[in-house]
């Protein structure tokens, strides 16, 4: 990919919709070009904004107005006179009357429980929308931070892995491209190597062979991290052999 086609990226990465390949070239570029990081949290902040904005709900007396309106509705008479020497039965009209109003009542109980879902759906598209944001401009910066230092490792079979850290932002991102999928129930952990000590630093997505992932928790004074394959959910302390270790290099 050229860089002049990378530059077009930025609306698409703000928003979270590259794919693994394009998000990952794009994140590299970001590094070089501090104009597109300038872009990245302008329209990440708007996408925040909008991800969070109020959206328009029913009126909260809709559905006291609807079964208000129901029980002013006549119904019919009893069937008499000619319907009823005719064999109609008299109760009948009187019965589809009552159940058609239970079906009413039964539909606007239903209405409210439906807006009640939408706006459930909508609050949670909006805080994903959030959190996408909020990862996006962390990453982002990290990887432009002046102080902005790379290290980066073979990790065998094609994989590679480099790390980004800012001391000045205090935090740190994991860069993976080609990496094995990890076995079935197994998840790759990511560690901060504090003097000896590993800290855990988060996990990465199973079903990932290219991720970008901002290290969870301050970078202090670690020296390095390292990757490890620990059971789903993740381990408070390595049980495996390494995949890798990193040193972290100074700006």
């Amino acid at each position: 990919m050229s860089t002049a086609e990378l530059h077009t990226l930025t609306g698409a990465y703000a928003l979270h919709a590259l794919p693994e390949d394009e998000r990952l070239a794009f994140e590299r570029h970001l590094g070089a070009c501090e104009a597109c990081a300038q872009e990245v949290r302008e329209l990440s902040a708007t996408a925040a904004r909008l991800g969070l904005a109020v959206s328009v709900a029913p009126p909260p007396a809709l559905r006291e107005r609807v079964l208000r309106d129901i029980t002013t509705v006549r119904q019919e008479a009893p069937a008499s006179g000619r319907s009823a020497r005719a064999g109609g039965s008299p109760g009948r009209a009187g019965r589809w009357s009552t159940y058609a109003l239970a079906a009413c009542v039964a539909a606007a109980a239903a209405f409210g429980g439906v807006a009640v879902w939408q706006n459930q759906v909508a609050q949670d598209a909006r805080q994903e929308a959030a959190r996408a944001a909020q990862h996006n401009e962390q990453v982002a910066r990290v990887l432009t931070a002046p102080d902005a230092a790379t290290s980066a490792a073979d990790l065998g079979n094609g994989a590679r892995g480099t790390v980004v850290v800012s001391q000045s932002v205090n935090r740190a991102v994991f860069l993976a491209s080609d990496m094995a999928r990890p076995p079935g129930g197994k998840v790759y952990q990511l560690w901060f190597d504090d003097g000896g000590t590993m800290r855990s630093a988060g996990l990465m997505d199973p079903s990932a062979t290219d991720d970008a992932v901002l290290l969870d928790g301050p970078v202090d004074r670690a020296s390095g991290m390292g990757i490890t394959v620990e059971p789903a959910g993740g381990s408070e302390q390595p049980t495996s052999d390494p995949v890798a270790l990193m040193e972290f290099q100074d700006a």
